[in-house]
């Protein structure tokens, strides 16, 4: 188990990028059903960038917290969803794909440039990647520039793999997740309408996944592995 001091420098790494993970996936929600005819979220003052009208204390604060306090590896949190009215959309099938599917779209967008900006801080200072990860016993970095980029590179390379984590985990076939809402929109109208109806049972359906995926190996095992491939490729790809 990790001890405090690593537990509180890894809370310090991730909590910027967490938040802004989670605060511009639900802008992004918001603003594409705003350009397709929906202002739901602007007119209750829910297409901002300020992070205090998004966070969800749960699922913001006190879930990802006891993610890093307890043992397993593994990690979820959500921010307080952006309201949207599909009735009051253009096109409701159509605009309802392009409206689920702009938040994980959102991270992505935000896992690429992190790794952008993490080659960016390499490219700086180089001698920066024999300090992560950061090791017992190893010397910190005591020079102006070091003390500057190096928490900046631990937060961009977090960036990368919270960023494609909320994108998979939201992209999850079933409603209300982003991925059952697109596919909800893509199927012929009966088995729409049949996905559909598992919405209020979506997120208990979900928990449960969670809560038995020690044992099911699920959940984790096709994050896991689709997390660790992407991520992997993005920062091989831009990383160099």
């Amino acid at each position: 188990m990790s001890s405090l001091p690593q537990i509180l420098q890894t809370i310090s790494y991730m909590g910027l990028p967490l938040l802004l993970a989670m605060v511009l996936h639900e802008y992004a929600h918001g603003w594409v059903a705003n350009r397709y005819g929906d202002p739901t979220a602007r007119l209750e003052g829910r297409l901002t960038l300020n992070p205090l009208a998004h966070v969800d204390p749960v699922g913001t604060v006190i879930l990802p917290l006891m993610c890093l306090l307890l043992p397993g590896g593994f990690f979820l949190g959500w921010a307080k969803p952006v309201p949207v009215n599909f009735a009051r959309l253009r096109n409701p099938r159509r605009d309802m794909a392009l409206v689920a599917a702009a938040g994980p779209g959102m991270n992505l967008l935000l896992a690429i440039a992190s790794a952008v900006l993490l080659s960016l801080i390499l490219f700086i200072d180089p001698s920066l990647s024999a300090y992560w990860p950061p090791l017992p016993g190893m010397a910190p970095r005591r020079d102006l520039l070091g003390m500057l980029l190096l928490p900046l590179a631990a937060m961009a390379l977090y960036s990368v793999f919270i960023n494609v984590l909320l994108m998979v985990f939201n992209l999850i076939p079933i409603p209300p997740l982003d991925g059952g809402r697109v596919l909800t929109s893509l199927l012929p109208g009966r088995s729409a309408m049949a996905l559909a109806r598992l919405e209020p049972y979506g997120m208990m359906i979900i928990v449960g996944l969670i809560i038995l995926d020690p044992q099911i190996h699920v959940i984790r095992t096709i994050t896991g592995t689709l997390v660790n491939v992407m991520a992997g490729t993005i920062l091989s790809t831009v990383v160099q």
